[in-house]
């Protein structure tokens, strides 16, 4: 799969998105380092070992470069930056019975503000599972020859885990 690009002084507001969730009882907000040890576990529980390492990495960061989702206090979602290579986004989950409320949207726009505050112009979505989501959502575009991209490589312990 290939690795796509956005350029950060082109996003969209999430305010009016951020706020709607929280209404719903959603909360959007970056994690805490206290929350290191639930929200890795969250992630190895919910998605793969990979995915867990690379957020076990965000918590390194000042600020912590992990996103999260919450919903009557548990995860509901998550995503992070700057973990495998710097400038890239990724990964990005959401619970499965939380998808389809645009929380995958509203953690993956308040990263990309984020990374536009830490000084970034553009982020990398690195080895993309879903283009369509990325386009729609970020104006996102394919890096033409990235394939196999930043990934390439990589040892892996079965056939389940996914890029970005």
């Amino acid at each position: 799969m290939a690795d796509m690009l956005i350029k950060l002084y082109t996003l969209s507001d999430c305010t009016v998105l951020v706020k709607r969730l929280e209404d719903s009882g959603i909360n959007i907000r970056r994690a805490l380092v206290p929350e290191k040890h639930i929200v890795v576990q969250w992630v190895l529980k919910h998605f793969s070992a990979h995915w867990a390492s690379e957020c076990e990495t965000a918590f390194s960061s000042h600020p912590v470069s992990c996103f999260i989702a919450t919903f009557e206090g548990k995860a509901a979602g998550f995503t992070c930056y700057d973990v495998t290579c710097k400038g890239v986004i990724g990964p990005i989950g959401v619970r499965e019975d939380m998808r389809g409320k645009g929380i995958g949207k509203a953690l993956l726009i308040s990263s990309l503000h984020d990374m536009a505050h830490q000084g970034y112009a553009y982020a990398i979505v690195g080895d993309v599972g879903t283009e369509e989501f990325f386009s729609s959502v970020a104006g996102a575009s394919v890096i033409k020859g990235s394939e196999p991209g930043i990934y390439r490589g990589m040892l892996r312990e079965n056939s389940h885990d996914e890029g970005a």
